[in-house]
């Protein structure tokens, strides 16, 4: 009976490139235990069924960024050493890598059809709708800290208002003018 293969964490995977969240060939590939070019095989075949708000092709300037941010990181996360080590050496140098979005990385489930396929599509799901409520709490977070800056800004200036106006209460008394002394007319 074969070992079972340890769940990746998934969300290491995930990267933001053009302002979208999304997990490349390489790393689907490998979680859903099919060679690449097999799964980029599947994916060519079945090209209707991936749009291009499912996957897009990187471009030459962000698949150099990766390699350089994958560098610099020096290995210090799953994802780095990943880009970095196998993309180019799997992939050639022609080939720029797919990037898959939250639908296309269901989709990509849908046409490999294994058992693992489906199994780690829910992984895949499971961590996109993570870090988008992870999103929303940031947003509502920061939403909430605006009102509360508002609010202080109003207090602030009605206080300051007030403290103006107890300003001259908060002024001595002037002196009562002495008495003078002898008889006064």
């Amino acid at each position: 009976m074969p070992k079972p293969t340890p769940v990746p964490d998934v969300q290491d995977l995930v990267l933001t490139i053009r302002r979208q969240r999304v997990i490349l060939d390489a790393d689907l590939a490998r979680l859903y235990e099919v060679p690449g070019f097999r799964f980029n095989e599947a994916v060519k075949r079945n090209a209707d069924r991936f749009p291009i708000d499912f996957r897009f092709q990187l471009l030459r300037q962000e698949f150099a960024a990766l390699k350089m941010q994958a560098t610099d990181h020096k290995v210090d996360t799953v994802n780095s050493s990943q880009i970095a080590m196998s993309s180019f050496r799997q992939r050639g140098a022609r080939y720029l890598p797919w990037a898959f979005t939250e639908h296309g990385c269901l989709m990509a489930a849908t046409v490999l059809n294994s058992p693992r396929a489906v199994q780690m599509s829910l992984f895949v799901i499971r961590a996109f709708v993570s870090m988008r409520a992870e999103l929303m709490t940031g947003a509502t977070i920061l939403k909430r800290l605006a009102e509360i800056d508002r609010t202080l800004i109003e207090h602030d200036d009605a206080l300051r208002a007030i403290w103006h106006q107890l300003q001259p209460l908060l002024q001595p008394p002037p002196e009562p003018p002495k008495r003078r002394i002898g008889f006064h007319s």
